[in-house]
């Protein structure tokens, strides 16, 4: 600041002196009536007076120069100034820019990270609670194994099919065992090569579904097991029932059944009642065989259950009703034959609905004839068979109003020749042959190779 007062100061008094001196020769110049270039006296002096304007200009600029680097510098390299002062402003905006990129993709990187940990983290409850559910699994087959080689020889057919699915089940095992090594693998991987990290998590949520997948089969796996050990213990039990007596009726068995729907809620005991007679009708005769004519009540069943049932049925909806023993009777019961009503039974309803669609898929499993004996391939069928049944017991489908095929062992063993005289591997399917409902399932098997029909029982 102090610089350019004095430069200013400085230009000011030098312009007036210059000017001064300049106007005192131009008048001397005019009163010697002085010639330069063989101009007039006044023409002369008009020269003096301009050259002494340039001198002035001159001067000024030479002292400013001479004073002021910067101003020097701004005068002669202005332009380059400016195009430096551009450039600069354009590297310092792309500079930003790139910044800014980076900063975006560190916060992509650290949200990625977090995600992964996250994702670790659930993977890891996952394995515990399989490793937990292996642990009970292995417990229960242990159970069932030793119950299994206690059991008669009337249970072979359902010994082997367990044996099976044991076997399915140790299959599964290793193959959750394999994926859990694969998955520590990946995890040791994924500390050397962070730069990889989306593609391991991929791959780690692929053996994570895969598992899952697993779980999910060996689960079903477990219902099968525990079905098939229920009726395996109902089996010893009726068979301990029949070593005792001549049992005849046995619990559970449906004694009539029907497809009921009450338009008129007062029609509702009437049906009902009608279920009861013919239950009752075929117990006297199983009871009493040779029985032809019944006129008195062998049933026992309460008002209230009755009123119960009669209630339930009286919306105007289609209902499957079932009328079934309550437990295992002999030929010529005691109290029936002392003329009482002791035959305990059970009825209940459930609404006709559809359960499966046609072409669904109740049940799988590979066979390959090229490596199983023609015992192996039928034990699978038959597996099949049981799978299918219990998943539509398990949906609500009465158990006895299923039929497989036309329901003929022949139509059976026909299929497992034909997988018999087959090459190479196939999957058969238990599929719903039409719409299922409550009150019954019409099932067919079919063979299939690369997702082509090739054969089946219909």
């Amino acid at each position: 600041m102090t610089t350019g007062l004095v430069l200013i100061a400085a230009v000011l008094v030098l312009g007036g002196v210059i000017a001064t001196v300049g106007d005192r020769l131009g008048m001397r110049v005019g009163k010697a009536r002085l010639t330069l270039f063989n101009l007039r006296p006044r023409q002369t002096a008009t020269l003096i007076t301009i050259l002494t304007g340039v001198i002035v200009s001159a001067s000024t600029f030479a002292l400013l120069f001479a004073v002021s680097d910067q101003l020097r510098t701004g005068v002669f390299e202005l332009e380059n100034i400016q195009d430096d002062l551009r450039q600069t402003r354009e590297e310092l905006d792309q500079a930003t820019k790139e910044k800014e990129r980076i900063e975006g993709r560190l916060r992509n990187a650290r949200r990625q990270q977090n995600q992964a940990q996250r994702q670790l983290e659930q993977i890891n409850r996952s394995l515990q609670t399989a490793i937990e559910q292996q642990t009970r699994t292995q417990a229960q087959l242990r159970s069932t194994q030793e119950r299994l080689n206690q059991s008669q020889a009337k249970f072979e057919q359902a010994q082997a099919l367990l044996s099976m699915v044991t076997g399915q089940a140790a299959s599964l095992r290793n193959e959750i065992q394999q994926l859990q090594r694969d998955r520590q693998e990946l995890i040791r991987q994924r500390d050397q090569v962070r730069q990889q990290i989306a593609q391991r998590d991929q791959e780690i949520a692929d053996r994570d579904r895969a598992i899952a997948q697993r779980e999910n089969q060996l689960q079903e796996l477990e219902s099968q097991i525990a079905f098939l050990t229920d009726q395996k213990q109902t089996l010893e039990r009726e068979f301990e029932d029949l070593r005792r007596g001549n049992v005849t009726l046995f619990r559970n068995q449906t004694l009539a059944w029907g497809v009921v729907r009450v338009d008129v809620p007062s029609a509702a005991p009437k049906a009902v009642g009608e279920l009861l007679q013919r239950a009752n009708q075929l117990v006297a005769q199983i009871i009493q065989p040779g029985t032809t004519k019944v006129e008195r009540q062998v049933i026992r069943i309460t008002n209230a259950e009755v009123e119960q049932l009669a209630n339930q049925i009286s919306d105007g909806s289609d209902y499957v009703v079932r009328v079934i023993s309550a437990g295992n009777y002999v030929v010529g019961e005691p109290c029936v034959l002392a003329g009482e009503a002791c035959i305990d039974v059970i009825a209940t309803a459930a609404p006709n609905e559809i359960i499966f669609r046609q072409g669904e898929i109740m049940a799988t499993t590979t066979v390959n004839p090229t490596t199983m004996s023609s015992q192996m391939i039928g034990e699978r069928v038959f597996l099949l068979i049981a799978a299918a049944q219990f998943r539509l017991r398990q949906a609500g489908i009465l158990d006895d109003t299923v039929r497989i095929a036309d329901n003929r062992r022949e139509t059976i063993i026909q299929f497992v020749e034909a997988i018999q005289q087959h090459n190479g591997p196939l999957e058969i399917r238990a599929v719903a042959a039409e719409d299922a409902y409550t009150a019954g399932a019409y099932l067919q098997l079919v063979a299939v190779q690369d997702g082509q029909v090739l054969f089946s029982t219909s």
